[in-house]
Order: structure tokens, then sequence, then C-alpha cells
């Protein structure tokens, strides 16, 4: 595997095609804070699983679809060959590609409204990147959150779209808080909840996410599993609404938070795993509230809790430890704060 993995990076460094299709490759595995083609080659197949399981295979086409384009559009606007080459321009656009189809209709005119917001994700990452770097921290999955945001709000305002998000609008403390009755059939409720950091309802998709996952770290995986573990036992332990725990909506940002602290951004050991479990918690509390302020408009949270959580846990900079040089996890993260603009 070594060996096809230096010749896959040698073809890629000489052939400009070839080059792009890497770039592309390592996006869907830098949502999930990883830099190696085979993992985003992995998350593309747990994506279409997902898609088609759901009788979806559109959001397939708009993942690919938002992620070439993002991608071309970094090209286009020459950024930072270091940065291009790993992908970072490429996982939020990518996101933007899911939830365009999951939360409009499926028409025609959907498609040129996932293209262009595929090109602004890349534009905002730009912007944002700019912006946190003065503290020593990159956007995350943030560029996605408000430009998908954006979209939604106004896509109310156009006869041409309906939003899908089955969002009841209600303001905090009118009507009933939770719904539905647990389903205590747990492995899958924790698999969903890595599978939904792709906004997709399958414990398959979660299952292939984490085997994407161990193939570039171990630690990755196994914390996205505390994440998931974590968040969602939390929220069931205060009577969180047990619709969205069955469908594994409580562990996803806390699987993402998991990650960047607990594996990424430093070496793992008992002191980190301690303030990886505090995050977790920090995570889901931030959802809640987030949660309260957006359902009057009727639009989720996505990966919002997240970004906030970790940027909170980031910037006491509690380093603890550094990553060990044989992980290759922390230079996505370095690189995206170097090399923004």
């Amino acid at each position: 595997m070594p060996n096809v993995t230096r010749s896959w990076d040698k073809l890629s460094d000489h052939n400009p095609l070839i080059g792009f299709v890497d770039a592309c490759l390592r996006g869907p595995a830098q949502v999930v804070l990883q830099n190696n083609p085979l993992t985003g080659l992995l998350v593309l197949v747990a994506i279409a699983w997902g898609a088609f399981e759901n009788g979806q295979p559109r959001i397939l086409g708009g993942a690919v679809l938002g992620l070439v384009v993002g991608t071309a559009t970094a090209v286009a606007l020459r950024v930072d060959e270091p940065s291009l080459r790993k992908g970072l321009f490429g996982f939020s656009p990518l996101l933007t590609g899911i939830a365009v189809p999951t939360f409009l209709d499926d028409r025609p005119l959907m498609w040129l409204y996932l293209v262009l917001g595929a090109v602004a994700t890349t534009v905002v990452t730009l912007a944002l990147n700019a912006i946190f770097k003065t503290w020593g921290l990159t956007a995350f999955t943030m560029p996605f959150v408000l430009t998908t945001w954006v979209l939604l709000l106004a896509a109310y305002q156009f006869d041409r779209f309906t939003v899908l998000t089955n969002l009841k609008p209600m303001f905090p403390g009118e009507g009933q808080l939770t719904d539905g009755r647990f389903n205590w059939d747990l492995v899958p409720t924790f698999l969903r909840g890595v599978s939904q950091v792709y906004l997709i309802n399958s414990w398959v998709t979660g299952l292939i996410i984490l085997v994407a996952l161990l193939v570039n770290s171990r630690w990755s995986a196994l914390f996205a599993v505390i994440g998931t573990v974590g968040a969602t036992v939390l929220a069931l332990w205060f009577g969180a609404d047990a619709t969205s725990l069955d469908k594994g909506l409580f562990g996803f940002n806390a699987v993402l938070t998991a990650i960047a602290v607990g594996a990424v951004l430093h070496r793992p050991g008992a002191l980190v795993t301690v303030y990886t479990l505090f995050g977790i918690a920090l995570t889901l509390f931030v959802q809640m509230s987030l949660t309260s302020m957006l359902t009057p408009l009727a639009i989720p949270v996505l990966t919002a809790p997240f970004n906030i959580a970790t940027w909170l846990l980031l910037l006491p900079k509690r380093h603890f430890a550094p990553v060990p040089n044989h992980e290759r996890a922390k230079e996505t993260v370095v690189s995206a704060v170097k090399h923004s603009v």
C-alpha cells in the first residue's frame, strides 16, 4: 500500500489532470480532517450508498458536482497550490452540494442554484480563513454552513423552490419539545451519528466512513466513535427529541469536534481525552442552543456547533502536546491557516 500511495502521489505531481482528481478525492476526506485520497474515495462510496439507500441518488450527484465546482473555482482564483492539493477547497463545497438537493425539491433550476452555491462556498472559505488566521484558526466547515443558510433562507422567497427541511417553525417554549419514542437499537444509532456528518441517515454509510477513517488514522476513527457515543448518550440522558436521536442528529457535530480536538490537533492521551469529552458536551449544548435560535426560521444547524465549540476549545491554546510526526492529519489544519490567502 505505501508503494501504491507513493506512485499515485508521484503521478499526481506530474500530471495536472491526475493532480486535480487527487485534490478532489482528498476533499471528502477533509470534512473529517483527513488528508488521504483513499479515505476520500471511501467517503464517496459511503455517500453513494446512503444516497441510493434513501432513494435520493441526486445527493451523490450534488456531492460530486459541488466538489468539482468548488475545487475548479479555487483553481480559477489561483489559490496556493499546497492547500489546493490537500483538498482544502473541496470539502465545504461538497457539503453544500449535498445540502442543496437534500433540503430543496428536485427541479432543473436547483442544479444551477447548487453550482452558484459551490462557487460561493469557495469564496467564503478564502474570506473566512483570511479572518481566522489572525487567531491561528481555520474556518473548518463554516463556509458550508453560512452559504447553505443563505441559500435556504433565500429559497423561501423564490416560487421556483420548495424548502424541504421538515422543520416546523416554532419559538422556544411553544409546543412539544420532544417527539416519538427512542429505539434502543444503539449501535445503528451511533453509526448514523457518523453518517450525519455528510447529512445522510444510514448506519451502513456511517460504518464505511469509520473504515475510511481507519485507513488514514486509527485515532481519528476511535475519537469519531467516542464523539457519536458520548453526545448521543448525553442527549438521551437529558431527554432530547427521540426521533432526532434515532437519526443520529445529536452525534455528528460531536464526531467532528472529537476528531479535531482529540486526534488531529493534539497528541492523544489521558488529559486530551478528558478535554475532548468536555468538548463533546460543549458541542451538544451549543447545538441545542442553536436549534432553539434557528427553529423559528425552519433551517437546520448543520455543522455550526462543531465550528463554534472547536474554536472555543482551541482559542485558549491548550495544545498539551504536538501530534506525532507520523500523523498526517495535523498538516491539514496547519496548512489551511498558513495558506488561506
